[in-house]
């Protein structure tokens, strides 16, 4: 490291300066660095998550009496797809299966996901399980999950034994 003064913003983040870099670090296809076995000169590129599930991507917002959950789950069986609910939190599981139509060695481009996948939100608030509802069209699912409705009175009738 070089004896030059760093800046607020290298000391505040740890961040170092790429001339001050001692070696170059390789990554993974994740971004995450690779790691080394071994002979310092031989890199691993094996991806130490490669057995956990992928993360499914989603997009969550909430109205005033209920909160949505979207994901896309194109390729995806129904009986493949697990959505379990708590008046907090949801959470989507499954698998996408790939229906191979030709060798590994024949594709050009191969970027789509197969494989299993989870995801678990937590939510802004509490959720009423017995109203919640599961939607799928063209491959978007769609979780409406009302507001519990704190605020709300019922009377109680009182019954003589």
């Amino acid at each position: 490291m070089s004896k030059e003064k760093r800046s607020f913003f290298e000391r505040l983040t740890g961040a170092v300066r790429m001339d001050e870099a001692e070696e170059e670090v390789k990554v993974t296809s994740s971004g995450k660095p690779a790691r080394r076995s071994g002979d310092d000169d031989v890199v691993s590129w094996v991806d130490e998550e490669s057995d956990k599930d992928a993360e499914l991507t989603i997009d969550v917002y909430q109205t005033s009496d209920m909160v949505v959950v979207k994901s896309m789950i194109a390729g995806v069986r129904p009986e493949d797809l697990d959505v379990s609910i708590t008046r907090d939190s949801v959470t989507l599981r499954g698998k996408r299966e790939e229906e191979r139509m030709s060798g590994d060695g024949d594709y050009l481009v191969q970027e789509l996901y197969w494989g299993s996948f989870s995801r678990t939100v937590s939510l802004p608030e509490e959720i009423d399980v017995d109203e919640a509802e599961a939607i799928e069209k063209h491959g978007l699912l769609i979780l409406k999950l009302p507001k519990l409705d704190k605020k709300r009175q019922s009377k109680l009738k009182v019954k003589t034994v």
